[in-house]
């Protein structure tokens, strides 16, 4: 028997070896199945992350203002503007919120000399993302058009005298590692988050005030994007 003869036949014969093939064919399959989950991971993160900053605004918006014994608290532009300063903090540098997200403020409130029409009084923005609030803007409610604001029946609703401060967060969400893991399974690129608080204390629902009138503090409209 020749040498190469014998040798071909012992490589027949031969059950041991790497897996390189195989290894080679699964590869990708299991690279996208980890970078997925790394990226559903991040995402999972960064909805929670929206969510606490919803909760952590409503509830400060509902507490803020000057407290008074003789009357009812008044809230000034400057407390909303320390009140979305105090929120970007919060999220974080990893989110950027206001780069790539927008925050809206919603006082919602019973139409004076009715006895339970709901209404958006006033409403504050932030951020640089083009998102409108998915109820309106102020003065919405004031025909009677406005059922309350939250999930259809299941809607949040204000007492008279009182008012709730409705907050809606949107995000562009930022990948961790490419948008085409971002966009695998149809999940949406835009990340919501929503949170209602009653205002805590007797308030001066009237207006939003200035502190001082003849050098007045940034009033954050919704028709500034920033």
């Amino acid at each position: 028997m020749t040498r190469p003869s014998w040798r071909l036949r012992r490589l027949l014969r031969a059950r041991s070896g790497v897996a390189a093939v195989e290894f080679a064919l699964a590869a990708p399959l299991l690279l996208t199945v980890g970078l997925w989950g790394v990226e559903s991971a991040n995402r999972a993160v960064t909805q929670m992350e929206l969510s606490q900053v919803a909760v952590l605004i409503a509830d400060n918006a509902s507490r803020i203002g000057d407290e008074s014994l003789l009357g009812e608290a008044k809230i000034y532009e400057s407390d909303i503007d320390d009140l979305v300063h105090g929120a970007d903090i919060q999220a974080g540098n990893s989110v950027d919120l206001y780069a790539h997200g927008r925050v809206i403020i919603s006082s919602l409130e019973v139409v004076p000399n009715t006895d339970d029409q709901q209404y958006i009084h006033w409403q504050r923005c932030k951020g640089k993302k083009v998102y409108a609030s998915q109820y309106g803007g102020e003065g919405t409610g004031l025909d009677g058009s406005l059922v309350g604001m939250g999930p259809t029946g299941q809607e949040i609703t204000a007492f008279g005298g009182e008012a709730v401060m409705y907050i809606e967060v949107a995000y562009d969400y930022q990948p961790l590692i490419s948008n085409t893991f971002t966009n695998f399974g149809g999940a949406d690129k835009v990340l919501t988050a929503t949170a209602a608080f009653n205002v805590r204390d007797n308030r001066d629902l009237s207006q939003i005030y200035q502190r001082d009138p003849n050098n007045p503090d940034q009033v954050l409209s919704c028709d500034k994007f920033d």
